[in-house]
């Protein structure tokens, strides 16, 4: 298949005898960087959408964002031409308040302002939990260190996920990781992370399609978070060369991705060639 390629590691047979007994029903899809970088698609992507569509497999969009609430970003996907309802897409911020309305606390936000809807009716006063997520604008000394003195006193920090860095259209930037790892730190805790890589938010993701692990396929750009946290849940990972990817990240993660295509149109014509 033109376009993409095996991933060489000891274990590509494994993958390879792997697809070849599965029936593909449910195809995971990340956003930024596999179908868009900002207000900017990937060339292809929206017609390959429609042609992974036209097969009859499930598809929901996973993703790690926590600059934007979901209705944001759903107007952002159409307005670039994408078709996608609503309740397809699942973010690490529907996992984190899920996850704040479970342990019943009172959380600082420290996110994006743009990602507030998403909390809409969760009391944040005097907080007694630290959630923290992708807030360039909140990211200075003093919202900080209000942080760190209530994980001191024994706060929970929360990480909506922890991804390093992630790509804009001027370049790669940092993520919410760096962050979170500075409190975790400083106060000498480790933070209860909400998103992609866990394996509770590739399971709650697929939970509405019906579809088990091993009937998926996660198509991401992030070889750690998207890739490695979805074979270790038992599907199988096609990693796009788009977004933040970056040479040599196949070797970050064993065994490596089951497949590596150029972007998201070559990962479709593989599924739809090989995989159904």
């Amino acid at each position: 298949m033109e376009g993409c390629h095996l991933h060489v590691c000891n274990n590509n047979r494994r993958h390879t005898t792997m697809a070849g007994r599965r029936i593909l029903k449910a195809v995971l899809v990340d956003l930024s960087g596999t179908l868009h970088v900002e207000d900017t698609a990937i060339p292809g992507a929206q017609e390959a959408l429609k042609r992974l569509r036209s097969a009859k497999v499930v598809v929901r969009f996973v993703t790690n964002t926590t600059k934007e609430c979901r209705k944001s970003l759903l107007k952002r996907l159409t307005g670039l031409g994408f078709e996608i309802g609503e309740d397809e897409i699942f973010t690490s911020l529907t996992a984190a308040r899920n996850l704040v309305e479970q342990r019943n606390v009172r959380p600082m936000l420290l996110v994006d302002d743009r990602a507030l809807p998403d909390f809409e009716g969760i009391a944040a006063h005097s907080p007694n939990a630290v959630l923290i997520g992708l807030a360039p604008e909140h990211f200075n000394y003093q919202t900080l260190n209000e942080a760190f003195r209530l994980a001191l006193d024994g706060a929970p920090i929360f990480a909506i996920h922890k991804a390093r860095y992630y790509k804009k259209k001027d370049g790669m930037a940092l993520g919410p990781g760096p962050f979170v790892a500075a409190l975790e730190y400083a106060t000498d805790t480790k933070a209860i992370v909400v998103g992609k890589p866990e394996k509770t938010f590739f399971l709650e993701a697929l939970r509405s399609t019906g579809c088990l692990p091993e009937e998926t396929v996660m198509i991401g750009d992030d070889c750690r978070d998207d890739i490695g946290g979805a074979q270790d849940v038992g599907m199988l990972g096609i990693l796009v060369k788009t977004g933040k990817y970056r040479p040599g990240d196949e070797d970050k993660i064993q065994p490596g991705p089951y497949r590596t295509c150029d972007g998201f149109p070559q990962a479709v014509d593989h599924i739809l060639s090989d995989l159904l």
